[in-house]
């Protein structure tokens, strides 16, 4: 299947972050938060690029980073979830990009993810593609890829929810059962 017909430019609702969990602990053990907001593009040859902005707050008025991932979407056929759900790969295969948007952000990066960068500097970008970069899990020579679903009601797309434990759709085993916020079309 190609998606060309029903996914177009999504975006999040204006103003209104959305809370997952992450993998990190927090003192106590609970899970950490995870707040953020996401721009999808599709082109009909089934190449996509997401803007993600992580927030250090549940309002999103402090931005920490800004992530796009440009790559392609792999159509893997029907998912039971809903009728017309199909299951779908995000393949990273054209762009990984970080820029930190907060000296904090940056200092961070600086102190975990300095090998093979240029030193982490704020609405400095910087591509991680192919590259170790232990902050997001990702291996040298990786292309990042994502097991995942999506759903497309009247003008909502939905992807997978996160996993309650934070763990990504790194494998099939991992691929979503349940929808998340969904995503709205965006008119242009």
């Amino acid at each position: 299947m190609n998606g060309s017909v029903l996914l177009r430019n999504f975006v999040q609702a204006p103003s209104t972050p959305e809370l997952r969990p992450s993998t990190i602990k927090n003192a106590d053990g609970s899970i950490k938060p995870f707040y953020l907001t996401r721009a999808f593009k599709y082109s009909a040859d089934d190449t996509f690029e997401l803007e993600i902005i992580n927030s250090a707050d549940a309002y999103g008025k402090i931005p920490l980073v800004r992530i796009v991932i440009k790559g392609h979407i792999v159509w893997q056929g029907d998912h039971p979830i809903a009728a017309g759900a199909q299951k779908v790969n995000f393949i990273a295969d054209q762009a990984y990009e970080v820029t930190p948007l907060v000296q904090g952000f940056a200092d961070a990066m600086n102190q975990v993810a300095s090998k093979g960068f240029n030193q982490w500097e704020v609405n400095s970008m910087q591509s991680v593609m192919g590259k170790a970069f232990a902050p997001f899990g990702l291996a040298q020579g990786q292309t990042f890829a994502e097991y995942d679903l999506i759903y497309v009601y009247d003008t909502m797309l939905f992807w997978g929810a996160r996993n309650v434990d934070g763990r990504g759709f790194d494998t099939e085993e991992n691929r979503p059962t349940n929808l998340q916020i969904p995503l709205v079309r965006q008119n242009k």
